[in-house]
């Protein structure tokens, strides 16, 4: 293996050309001839770009010889996409079709950056900035907005993102091109990262192990981070956000200015929230919670090199709702509550050569898990609970230190006819350390390692895109003493009286050769169909192997299973996609089979006043899709209609359903957009959406049916410019009619507490 990675190195050198060129042009209407402001032109590849100034000119500088992708894209006009040659300096102009459909953006998540029309499979994608103006609260709850994606929440500051029905483990998170790693197998356990800050959302639906490895069965949750400012400016803009509900302030400020060759961007953000207010008018005591969020980077890039190097840290202080109480609007969390430190620094590196590229990311996360609660020992009297308290206060009853170092290896080969080829390296080193009194898992080391190859193949009409790739992980825990597990003598003695290991340690490996299979087909001009078939595994976590003990978080006492094999799924994707300048309609639908899927079982029996739960294994299959419509009549531009409807179903091999299964939905939404550049207020918006959500009857062993219901939501905004002042103002209000209900992805359900009511939102943001 070393000396294949020194060939590909050797042969990506020898080819370095240290030749960089300009491109140059001018952009214009395509129906009037007249030029075109403010047109992004970008070369995905590259990470470069440029804006169009008032004649419609532009110019990108230092570009290395080879064969790129260039996209042209302008709100109100279709997304240009052609390949360019560079081997000197180029002056070319364009003309670009105005259209109603909102533009096109490059998909980062996928390997080969296409836009999305032009890839193989589909992936969902959505501006941050779009999800938070319909009035999304945390990040988590701005995707479950998305077509397919549901969020499993704990109240409003814990959310966990639901795929298609699969979730935790089995849904992986990229941010800044790393994978996300915060001890998140457990529901409980919510993202730990800050809208602020992240540019836009992409979603795979479906098993993506080919390129991310283990876990990504479910799908994978892909943040990019904000871009930089263009080549030789500077930005910089304060934001500030209000939520009715939870009496929540929300503020950000970020500057960020790029040169000639190095960049930079910081940015910090808090926010506090009160407990939520339900539709009977209650609020859910101890949901109130605090986020400080903090992100920079700095970047380099000439015509051989480029370099971005990202750091965000998140510090959530997040209470952990048990039953409705005493009715406040404090925003420090009581106790139970979690207070979680997450770091991650990531640093990417792309080296550029003739038509071929060399890119390393490499990422570092620390994340810093504590939970503080009342201390029970037995021991303590009445005159002694004040002091317990305080103590708990200061010293936390779990606290798991997470390191992981990931990295990622990848060889762009340069294209061969119609081919594009890439080879790639992943791999990942983790320990967890416990430090608190209290452990749910053990001190493990968990090593990960994959090498594979996918390719992509362009013809006029068709679009082929398949690759294998072999993983192996390893997983590696201490054993944990019985006076270490604090549990009672009946669960931690044998028959003789000596003590026993509550958790024993283990030393296993898990490898699996995953692969994937997609066409693209354009039918017609406006016609396209697409056929995915993709393999994916995921190996037990820790929790599933190693539990003994009471999960207090979901009240019930659970035993890992360190027998237990690992997932493997097949996932069958068929979509058809049709598309004019005023209509477009999709239908997605697919089906996926996995093999020794893990669940809780419950067992009969009770220890420590918890009904005992079992991890077992049997094979699952889930189906459904999703089908909608978007219409934006001729000459009524401005209005657009949109309506989607999305479904799932899982089943165990036996017939019985799967817990926690998103209900069907169906959400219909009425906008009025109007762009027109000459008034004082520019980009002006109102919407109008009712989600409809029915009710879930297919309900797993231990679950309860979900009644549906309906949400009214409501917004309007737009940009306004003083002078040299420039402001965006969002108005909206979600559950309009202060509906009183439960979801059936809320952990609160069993306890019969309902999700959030009426919520009203002002955000301000001034450009600078």
């Amino acid at each position: 293996m070393k000396n294949l990675f020194l060939t590909l190195l050797l042969i990506a050198v020898s080819s370095i050309i240290y030749a960089q060129n300009d491109f140059s042009g001018q952009i214009t209407n395509a129906e009037t001839g007249e030029t075109v402001f403010s047109a992004n032109i970008y070369i995905p590849e590259l990470g470069k770009g440029s804006m169009s100034d008032e004649n419609g000119k532009f110019i990108i500088k230092n570009i290395p010889n080879g064969n790129y992708k260039m996209l042209i894209s302008s709100i109100g006009f279709t997304t240009y996409s052609t390949e360019i040659d560079f081997q000197e300096n180029i002056n070319m102009n364009f003309a670009i079709s105005p259209s109603a459909i909102e533009m096109e953006e490059v998909i980062i998540s996928t390997p080969f950056h296409q836009l999305q029309s032009e890839n193989v499979m589909r992936v969902e994608r959505e501006n941050v900035a779009e999800l938070n103006r319909k009035g999304a609260v945390t990040l988590s709850d701005g995707i479950s907005q998305m077509a397919g994606v549901e969020s499993l929440t704990t109240g409003v500051g814990i959310g966990k993102p639901v795929i298609r029905g699969l979730s935790s483990n089995r849904v992986l998170v990229y941010t800044q091109g790393v994978r996300m790693e915060n001890q998140q197998y457990g529901d409980e356990h919510g993202l730990g990262i800050s809208s602020k800050g992240i540019g836009s959302v992409e979603v795979i639906k479906g098993p993506a192990s080919l390129l991310y490895g283990s876990d990504a069965i479910g799908g994978v949750l892909y943040l990019n981070p904000e871009k930089y400012a263009r080549q030789n400016e500077t930005n910089a803009a304060v934001d500030t956000d209000y939520f009715s509900n939870t009496r929540a302030y929300q503020g950000s400020a970020m500057v960020k200015t790029s040169g000639e060759h190095f960049k930079i961007l910081g940015r910090g953000s808090y926010a506090t929230h009160s407990d939520y207010k339900t539709g009977d008018g209650k609020r859910v005591t101890n949901t109130r919670f605090n986020e400080t969020d903090f992100k920079a980077g700095i970047g380099y890039q000439d015509s051989k090199y480029k370099a971005d190097l990202r750091y965000n840290f998140n510090r959530s202080k997040i209470g952990i709702p048990e039953e409705i109480g005493k009715q406040s609007t404090d925003k420090d969390p009581l106790l139970p509550y979690q207070e979680i430190d997450n770091h991650i620094l990531s640093l990417e590196n792309k080296l550029y050569f003739k038509n071929s590229s060399l890119d390393l990311k490499i990422g570092y996360q620390f994340n810093n898990r504590k939970e503080f609660e009342n201390h029970q020992h037995g021991e303590a009297e009445d005159e002694e609970e004040e002091m317990h308290e305080e103590d708990a206060t200061t010293h936390p009853a779990l606290e798991m230190h997470l390191e992981t170092l990931n990295y990622n290896l990848k060889y762009n080969l340069p294209k061969t006819g119609k081919f594009e080829t890439i080879f790639g390296v992943q791999g990942m080193h983790q320990t967890n350390t416990n430090f608190g009194e209290e452990i749910l898992i053990p001190d493990a080391t968990t090593i990960d390692f994959g090498v594979y190859a996918t390719t992509h193949l362009h013809l006029e009409a068709w679009d082929f895109q398949g690759g294998l790739r072999f993983d192996t992980r390893s997983i590696d825990s201490e054993e944990v003493k019985a006076h270490d597990h604090e549990k009672g003598e009946d669960d931690t003695h044998d028959n003789h009286g000596h003590e026993s290991s509550a958790i024993p340690a283990i030393d296993q490996s898990f490898e699996s050769i995953n692969g994937a299979l997609g066409a693209k087909y354009n039918v017609t001009e406006k016609l396209s169909a697409r056929l995915n078939l993709a393999t994916g595994f995921r190996a037990p976590n820790l929790s599933e192997l190693t539990s003994n003990g009471a999960h207090h978080g979901t009240n019930r006492y659970e035993i890992g299973n360190e027998d237990i094999e690992h997932e493997q799924n097949f996932q069958l994707d068929l979509s058809l996609e049709w598309r004019n300048k005023h209509f477009e309609a999709f239908i997605n639908g697919f089906h996926n089979t996995i093999n020794n899927y893990i669940y809780l079982q419950p067992t009969g029996g009770v220890k420590e006043g918890s009904p005992v739960y079992a991890y077992t294994q049997d094979d699952a299959r889930l189906y459904g899709g999703e089908v909608g419509v978007h219409i934006h009549p001729h000459p009524l531009d401005w209005l657009h209609i949109e309506s989607s409807f999305e479904t799932v179903t899982g089943k165990r091999d036996g017939g019985a359903y799967l817990p926690l299964i998103p209900a069907n939905s169906m959400t219909n939404t009425l906008r009025i957009e109007l762009n027109d550049q000459k008034q004082a207020v520019t980009g002006k918006y109102m919407f109008l959406r009712l989600k409809n959500v029915f009710d879930q009857n297919h309900t797993s062993d231990f679950e309860t049916r979900t009644g549906g219901y309906g949400l009214l939501g409501a917004g309007l905004g737009g940009n306004l410019s003083l002078g040299a002042l420039k402001f965006k103002l969002a108005v909206s209000a979600n559950n309009i009619l202060d509906k009183n209900y439960i979801s059936h992805l809320s952990r609160l359900k069993p306890d019969g507490i309902s999700n959030i009511g009426r919520n009203i939102s002002v955000s301000l943001k001034w450009m600078i």
